[in-house]
């Protein structure tokens, strides 16, 4: 398209958020009237959402602030009851309407960092699904909507295509997932008047399908679909996923330290380009950060890590990261404020074996890997390598400090404190 009209899709544009859109021109008319109600879906199945979310997140925040209209966060409640098998090669555990509720009430801390919720015209709505697909009557709604799907189409979509092609299994309850999330789509316009469905990549097909059961359905205006892509860094790896798990949004699953260090450790090649993504940093500074080399990249690196972190965790707590990592990194000093694990003083009296000391602090997922560190020296106690899997650590580690410092290479760090 030419150069969009809306600040919104300029933004989503100039930016490197636009993957795929229904009409691009239709949705660009709408956001310069500041017209558009659009949502995006999250599923309960874990106590915070991770990394891959950013994005859409970022996306309904941007719409926000560019004035283009009211940003719909969808709490999955009713369809984490099923399981979304996009992407996906096994079935998704199922989980109980009581987890799915604690996942959500978990979920929800993240919005408030990033929308503003109220009664005004652009003020955020957060609805849960479960609201409308709880109480559905199956043979009303295979009647009322089921009758709009073909099965024919249904099995060239890719979250049941994939399945198919490699003898995996998709069961029954997984192949209604497409008709509940189209349904919400049609239900979403009928509450809230909602125009726009965003997500990855990855849900185009869903989208697609709610956009065609609403016509079908009888909605009269017209509604659109707008995706952003499926993040991978530079080699190649799924954005979001390290060696030791995905990266959480909630503190309690990750800290705000290491939510910071994540991001700097981006690839080189990654750093512009995440700084468009994830930063409210204007164009022309991400330029000069992006044209510095050498030592430069490293300082590029530090602001996009703290100013990602300062997003979610504020200001104070991303500074408080970046003086930590200065403080460990470039001085060599003990910080405060690095991740602590407290571990009962009993197990260090008796002598803890080093590879379950790892393990515990969270550094590697196994002995057998803590082991292979070891025989890479890749592990440090107190700053001092570990060349033997048998060693111990004790009391007397903690020292003056009171705490032991465990090391994992020369940028992960974990304090043992014990109680």
């Amino acid at each position: 398209m030419s150069t969009p009209k809306s600040e919104f899709l300029k933004i989503m544009t100039e930016r490197g958020f636009v993957h795929q859109s229904s009409d691009i021109e239709g949705l660009d008319k709408l956001a310069s009237e500041g017209r558009l109600v659009a949502y995006v879906g999250y599923d309960c199945t874990a106590p915070s959402l991770h990394i891959g979310h950013l994005l859409s997140i970022m996306m309904l925040r941007w719409m926000q602030t560019s004035g283009a209209g009211k940003p719909i966060a969808l709490m999955g409640g009713g369809t984490t009851r099923i399981g979304d098998p996009s992407g996906k090669d096994e079935t998704r555990v199922l989980r109980t309407v009581e987890e799915i509720e604690t996942n959500k009430q978990s979920i929800k801390q993240v919005f408030a960092e990033f929308l503003r919720f109220g009664d005004q015209m652009t003020d955020a709505l957060m609805v849960d699904n479960a609201e409308w697909l709880a109480p559905l009557n199956y043979i009303g709604f295979l009647r009322d909507v089921g009758r709009h799907f073909s099965v024919n189409r249904m099995l060239t979509m890719d979250s049941a295509k994939l399945r198919l092609e490699r003898d995996q299994e998709l069961s029954f309850i997984e192949f209604n997932y497409m008709l509940l999330q189209a349904y919400d789509f049609v239900e979403l316009n009928r509450r809230y008047g909602c125009n726009l469905q965003m997500g990855g990549s990855d849900q185009w097909g869903n989208i697609v399908t709610g956009i065609d059961l609403g016509r079908r359905m009888g909605v009269k205006e017209q509604l659109y679909a707008l995706t952003c892509p499926l993040l991978t860094t530079a080699s190649g790896a799924k954005m979001g996923k390290t060696a030791s798990g995905a990266v959480w949004l909630n503190e309690a699953q990750l800290s705000a330290y290491d939510y910071w260090q994540f991001w700097r450790n981006t690839e080189d090649a990654d750093v512009g380009r995440f700084l468009k993504l994830f930063t409210f940093l204007p164009l022309d500074e991400i330029a000069k950060l992006e044209s510095l080399s050498g030592s430069g990249i490293n300082e590029a690196k530090k602001v996009l890590a703290t100013e990602a972190t300062a997003l979610l965790h504020g200001r104070e707590k991303a500074e408080a990261a970046a003086e930590t990592a200065r403080k460990t990194f470039e001085q060599g000093t003990l910080a405060d404020n690095l991740p602590t694990i407290e571990i009962p003083r009993a197990d260090l009296e008796a002598g803890l074996g080093v590879l379950t000391a790892f393990v515990k602090a969270g550094l590697v997922a196994s002995n057998s890997e803590a082991r292979r560190q070891v025989q890479g020296g890749g592990l440090k106690v107190n700053d001092e390598p570990v060349t033997s899997d048998k060693a111990t650590v004790g009391t007397a580690d903690a020292g003056t400090t009171g705490v032991i410092k465990l090391s994992l290479g020369k940028k992960k760090h974990v304090l043992l404190k014990p109680v």
